[in-house]
């Protein structure tokens, strides 16, 4: 498992004062105001910031760090992830996984046969939808409900799943 999870991504600067723009990766981005650190995935190394003030301007978060004062130093860092570690990380409910945890899932049908690796969530309107990548390439679309996810084991990283009659045709 991952240690740490997404929560956003740096979309631009925001005034000259080192504030930046941040697209939320998270279901809930008001969970920004209960934030008191991130870490910065600078390419090189998780960089620990403290969070010194959240506004929220439409889709967008704009977060003011206690490292950064001025344009200049944050400037380098646009489309730079912001991660939480598993400990901030929102509580799940029953039968909620992060994200993070189904990517790279093996995926078996309830009979055994291997399916493919989970290689995607796609968030839609009414429930996510798991793209499965067969060994051949292909990809399956199956819908994240109970009657299709039978079972989500994270520790051993494997899904048993019900095929939908026809949607492997």
């Amino acid at each position: 498992m991952e240690p740490y999870l997404r929560v956003g991504v740096i979309a631009s600067t925001h005034g000259l004062k080192g504030e930046v723009k941040v697209y939320p990766t998270t279901d809930d981005p008001k969970r920004f105001s209960d934030l008191k650190q991130v870490f910065l995935d600078t390419g090189k190394e998780y960089r620990l910031l403290k969070v010194a003030g959240v506004k929220y301007f439409k889709n967008q978060v704009i977060l003011k760090f206690r490292e950064f004062q001025d344009i200049n130093e944050v400037e380098p860092y646009k489309g730079r992830d912001l991660l939480v570690s598993r400990e901030d990380a929102v509580p799940l409910e029953e039968n909620e996984n992060f994200i993070a945890d189904l990517e790279g899932m093996e995926v078996f049908t309830e009979e055994g046969e291997r399916l493919g690796i989970l290689t995607d969530v796609l968030k839609t309107g009414a429930n996510d939808v798991y793209v499965v990548e067969t060994e051949d390439k292909k990809e399956i679309l199956l819908p994240a409900i109970p009657s299709c996810i039978l079972e989500v084991d994270t520790e051993e990283a494997r899904m048993t799943v019900h095929v939908p009659e026809g949607l492997l045709e």
